[in-house]
């Protein structure tokens, strides 16, 4: 069954993003990355080494993954605008991953300054993907300003909680005009199926696979995870009832 994820237009043949940090080393980080399957690999600019002088991630991963920089660390719009600026003159690529931090110790974004700077880098051409909070309202004007796709979060970044409230991720959405990506607080493999089956169109999982016990195992359950959950989405699960319904026809048993 071909069902591939299209966001801007860009056609991606797996729905699990995966970040490149926190790793025991690089070749974890390789073998993870190969495990998941993933299409897109993101990392922070400020990670990025541009000197020349050693062997950075695009070199590593250059030619085998899309990659898709971002502006984690930045606290204004003023700074993400500048810090998208950078990546793409380093690194030839209009696509960014738009993270704009109000609270350093939730991480938790900053609606107003992130608005903002989704509108003034799509204004400059850009591929604009930004981390954002799960809220419909906040996701829809986000959407208006021109993102390419939204990406809620389900917890807080690195928690593991898991989606705090899925209500609110399928309300995001059934109601979002661009493919929701799950961001951030994914902790095993079920979380990421749980995204899939609420309808997001793809999850990025990072703390989850790089601080697991077996980073490499768990890249490869992420992987099994999200299919299953696209495809269950796909299905169509059975409606809820409070009541039981037996499977097996009630007439004809012996003695009746």
């Amino acid at each position: 069954m071909s069902d591939p994820l299209i966001i801007a237009g860009h056609e991606f043949s797996s729905r699990l993003f995966l970040g490149t940090a926190g790793y025991p080393n690089r070749k974890v980080m390789l073998d993870a990355v190969a495990a998941s399957g993933t299409a897109m690999v993101t990392a922070s600019i400020r990670r990025i080494s541009l000197a020349g002088d050693d062997e950075s991630l695009i070199d590593l991963l250059g030619g085998k993954v899309k990659f898709l920089p971002n502006t984690a660390g930045c606290q204004t719009a003023k700074d993400a605008v500048l810090t998208a600026e950078l990546a793409r003159e380093a690194l030839d690529t209009n696509w960014i991953k738009l993270e704009v931090i109000g609270d350093r110790e939730l991480l938790y974004p900053d609606v107003e300054e992130l608005i903002r700077a989704t509108a003034e880098l799509v204004r400059k051409g850009y591929v604009v993907l930004p981390y954002c909070t799960e809220d419909p309202v906040t996701c829809r004007k986000l959407a208006d300003a021109g993102a390419a796709a939204v990406m809620p979060l389900g917890s807080p970044i690195g928690s593991g909680l898991g989606i705090s409230n899925p209500h609110l991720i399928e309300l995001v959405c059934a109601r979002s005009p661009v493919p929701v990506v799950l961001d951030a607080g994914i902790g095993t493999a079920s979380d990421a199926t749980l995204a899939l089956e609420l309808g997001c169109a793809a999850v990025l999982v990072n703390t989850a696979v790089s601080k697991a016990q077996n980073p490499v195992l768990m890249a490869k359950s992420m992987r099994a995870a999200v299919e299953a959950g696209r495809l269950s989405r796909l299905a169509g699960r059975i409606a809820k009832k409070t009541y039981a319904e037996a499977s097996s026809p009630q007439f004809g048993l012996v003695g009746t």
